[in-house]
């Protein structure tokens, strides 16, 4: 191969990979333009009492600003005291933020356990407790091996502009589905708490919306779209 052409291809390769850097930017990068006008107008709609406005807002900035965009690397630690960063995950990544003072609906981590169990070959699970290991040491037994219980302690971060995103704008408890290339497919806050629902119905709303975000990150086969009516004791 001439030089000629061994630059141009050269060239051609960077712009290539510069087009596909613009086409996902980065959370940070995007939120940033626009986290200052909602969170001033969340917290008006707040103020007021305007709580069907303040979800608009917020379904807004998920659909026009963050899915679509490249979830930021940053580190996080397991209870066992090793630390992780977000790129050491190659599997689309089911990541769902926490704190111990939130209390799952009575079937919500055992439904997630029997999701992880099915689909963690294809899929990481993984739960992010905005939390120190203290409060979430205990709380880590009640997840399934399968599910990679980790925690963000914010005060040893507290300059990660990536982490106060995910913590104070995105909110908690809070589902991402992003897949393999860091890309955020969708983003819901909250889960199916059901508390005066009894464990079997609890269960099988928890599944259900559990798998559902299974299927933004990969294909279901026919058998794999029902919900799970003999669910496991508590």
């Amino acid at each position: 191969m001439s030089r000629k052409l061994l630059f141009l291809v050269i060239i051609l390769s960077f712009s290539v990979q510069s087009q596909d850097l613009e086409r996902t930017p980065l959370l940070s990068k995007t939120i940033g333009n626009s986290i200052k006008e909602y969170r001033k107008n969340s917290q008006e709609a707040h103020a007021k009492g305007d709580f069907d406005l303040a979800n608009s807002l917020f379904e807004s900035l998920i659909n026009n600003v963050v899915n679509g965009s490249t979830l930021d690397n940053f580190n996080m630690r397991k209870v066992s005291g090793r630390t992780l960063e977000f790129y050491d995950f190659k599997k689309p990544v089911f990541l769902m933020t926490y704190a111990s003072w939130c209390t799952p609906g009575i079937g919500e981590i055992p439904a997630l356990n029997e999701i992880a169990s099915k689909y963690y070959k294809d899929i990481e699970f993984v739960i992010l407790y905005w939390d120190t290991k203290k409060n979430i040491k205990k709380i880590a037994r009640k997840y399934s091996a399968k599910i990679k219980v980790v925690y963000v302690d914010e005060s040893a971060y507290a300059n990660n502009n990536i982490i106060k995103t995910l913590k104070h704008t995105l909110g908690f408890p809070t589902s991402l589905f992003i897949d393999v290339d860091k890309k955020i497919v969708a983003v819901e806050r909250g889960t199916q708490h059901h508390y005066k629902e009894k464990y079997i119905t609890s269960f099988n709303l928890n599944y259900s919306f559990f798998l559902k975000g299974v299927s933004l990150l990969k294909p279901l086969y026919e058998e794999d779209k029902g919900l799970v009516m003999d669910a496991p004791k508590p």
